[in-house]
């Protein structure tokens, strides 16, 4: 019987249990990407609550596009030494870090009428309402080598892989899209043609790495947009490419699953299908049965009892916390000791807001209100 608090691996790395912290923009680097002492600080937090390894908040691999304010950022070599303290605090605590990588694209509301947004196809939003410029395929090689350049820092900084963030209406998600993606070139048309730019990046990566440095993706299982979107037929096709390819591993949500906020109060985040609690499992379940390598599952991760009980009827190998984590950043190390405690996140997404992301139980009263 397998248990989540045992050893596992994720092909050469080694992991003290089956718990990773998903990816969460903060707002806590500085605005031009380079972070600071309260970054050092939350992060060393994180790896000493318990979770076997950390995904950053996601990093723009090209200055000009920044879809979050004080998010991090991944765009030149001054990146490398200002990463590395965050590297070691994090392994001097027995945790693994990767570094998700990120093109925002059209799904933002930062700075957006100073800068060039580029998309696969100039196709409105309807969610930021924003139009991007279709990308030349001179375009698509800058971003492909700026994906790569972005994953060798990383290399360089000491993290222990790249996560590439393919998921929640970002550009890579928009590329998937036959809704986003009109495209009549090499990019464009099939659903394969549309993966192509993650194919390119992939192997861009190896290019810049070494042969063992982990790549691993963030993918919806379906954009639940019907036949318009990217659906889960195309995701289990793109997995089981990725799989042959080399992918380290593939951490499977869902979506749209964000909406604009009205207010800052306003809860954001929201799932209209799967289970109450670990949402996407329904389908990673089937993913990880048709691929070798592992899957993690994202979303609604709330109860041991659930998570048990998926690792040992299905071949979901990891389980990655977001929102628990804002609220409890100890709360792996509460499960290890308790397995029946119920964590504080009561997963009302006011964690959520334009300017900052952290648990409204544990801001001040004033600000809470």
């Amino acid at each position: 019987m397998k248990a989540l608090f045992e050893p596992a691996h994720m092909g050469q790395v080694d992991l003290k249990n089956r718990f990773f912290r998903s990816a969460t923009w903060e707002a806590m680097a500085q605005e031009n990407g380079h972070i600071n002492q309260a970054v050092l600080d939350h992060y060393e937090a994180l790896a000493k609550g318990g979770a076997a390894a950390l995904i950053t908040g996601y990093a723009h691999v090209l200055k000009e596009e920044q879809p979050n304010p004080r998010m991090f950022g991944a765009y030149d070599d001054s990146f490398i030494s200002d990463y590395r303290p965050l590297t070691q605090r994090v392994h001097e605590n027995d945790c693994r870090i990767f570094f998700q990588l990120v093109y925002g694209g059209s799904f933002t509301w930062y700075n957006t009428k100073s800068r060039e947004i580029w998309g696969p196809s100039a196709v409105t939003n309807k969610i930021s309402d924003i139009t991007p410029k279709e990308m030349t395929p001179e375009d698509i090689q800058t971003l492909i080598k700026a994906f790569g350049q972005a994953a060798r820092r990383a290399m360089e900084a000491g993290f222990d892989g790249v996560q590439l963030h393919a998921g929640h209406g970002y550009l890579l998600n928009h590329f998937l899209s036959p809704f986003f993606n009109r495209r009549e070139d090499v990019f464009g048309g099939s659903s394969e043609k549309r993966a192509r730019v993650i194919f390119d990046i992939f192997e861009e990566i190896r290019k810049t790495t070494t042969s063992d440095f982990p790549i691993l993706i963030k993918l919806n299982c379906s954009d639940f947009m019907g036949d318009k979107g990217f659906t889960f037929a195309d995701c289990l096709a793109l997995c089981k490419k990725l799989d042959a390819m080399g992918i380290a591993a593939v951490e499977i949500s869902g979506g749209p699953v964000f909406r604009p906020p009205k207010t800052e109060k306003e809860s954001t985040f929201a799932v209209e299908n799967g289970p109450k609690e670990s949402y996407f499992s329904p389908y990673a379940r089937k993913i990880a049965k048709a691929i070798k390598a592992p899957v993690i599952l994202v979303g609604g991760n709330r109860k041991m009892e659930t998570m048990e009980n998926l690792l040992n009827e299905t071949e979901i190998s990891f389980f990655s916390l977001s929102r628990p984590l804002l609220c409890e950043p100890d709360l792996i190390n509460r499960w290890r000791d308790d397995k029946s405690y119920r964590p504080k996140c009561t997963s009302c997404s006011q964690c959520f807001a334009p300017d900052k992301n952290s648990c409204i139980q544990n801001r001040p009263k004033a600000e809470a209100v």
